[in-house]
């Protein structure tokens, strides 16, 4: 990746008031100007272990937006479940503080679902989506792995990861108890808090969707591909036109490291993400 450590603005940093939520957020570059990229991070992470080795590149011709979702990162928690709705109604809360009328959006696993959501439910906010290691169905989960272990996990699981330690440094309640709860919240949104979305409802997203997994992912390369289907592609682009929504397979890549590839991540998501303004 290139570095750009000496020449990269410092990022603003901030809170919104949500009700209860004091939703923590970063401001990387000039979002008044253009349309700003917003970074959804997936469950148990925070904005620096999901997108920090990304943030330099994506911001350079743009401006970047961040956030903490609730019981993440520096956010609080409160006594409300995890949900997609929820989240996204929280993100529209930090834009619509930063003056942000319209962005695009970059979210991974959790993430990505709340940019789905977002994209489905208020597509007149949302230009372009990527969605990354991010299935729209249950059905396009490569079995209960997952689930059952995500409801199965305890903080003594994960004692001694990065996890356990950014959270321990970070949180505004940075104790092993919280995190359990944080934990067992993250398990409880198999049980409904991030539904599925119809094929029609895929189907009707207006912004032009960059679809990403990894080869070894969660998510099933078939029901990648369907998703493709459903956004118009899966054609042959030398006849009809390359189709506005595009699918990346990262190889060699799993669920828990799917942007661990910087270089190719960053290649695939500019260069989707310039096509805007080409």
């Amino acid at each position: 990746m290139t570095d750009l450590t000496s020449s990269a603005p410092a990022a603003e940093t901030g809170y919104v008031e949500l009700d209860q939520l004091r939703m923590y957020y970063e401001v990387h570059g000039d979002v008044s100007d253009g349309t700003p990229l917003v970074l959804l991070h997936g469950g148990l992470f925070d904005i620096e272990q999901q997108f920090g080795a990304l943030i330099p590149d994506l911001a350079v011709g743009r401006g970047v937006v961040a956030v903490d979702f609730q019981g993440h990162g520096r956010t609080n928690d409160i006594d409300r479940p995890f949900s997609a709705a929820a989240f996204a109604d929280d993100v529209l809360g930090v834009l619509d503080h930063l003056g942000v009328r319209r962005a695009d959006l970059f979210g991974f696993s959790v993430g990505g679902a709340v940019a789905l959501d977002l994209a489905i439910d208020h597509p007149e906010r949302v230009r372009r989506v990527i969605v990354s290691s991010t299935s729209f169905a249950a059905s396009g989960m490569r079995g209960s792995e997952n689930a059952d272990a995500v409801g199965a996990m305890t903080v003594d699981m994960i004692a001694g990861t990065p996890m356990e330690a950014t959270y321990l440094a970070k949180s505004p309640h940075p104790d092993l108890q919280h995190l359990q709860v944080l934990l067992d919240k993250l398990g409880a949104t198999y049980e409904g808090g991030f539904p599925d979305r119809t094929e029609a409802e895929i189907r009707a997203i207006a912004a032009p969707t960059l679809i990403t997994v990894g080869d070894a992912d969660m998510v099933s390369l078939d029901h990648a591909v369907e998703f493709l289907r459903l956004r118009g592609g899966d054609v042959n682009g030398d006849f009809v036109g390359v189709p506005a929504s595009q699918l990346a397979v990262f190889p060699g890549t799993t669920h828990f490291f799917g942007l661990a590839r910087t270089d190719l991540v960053r290649d695939v998501v500019v260069g989707f993400l310039d096509e805007a303004t080409a």
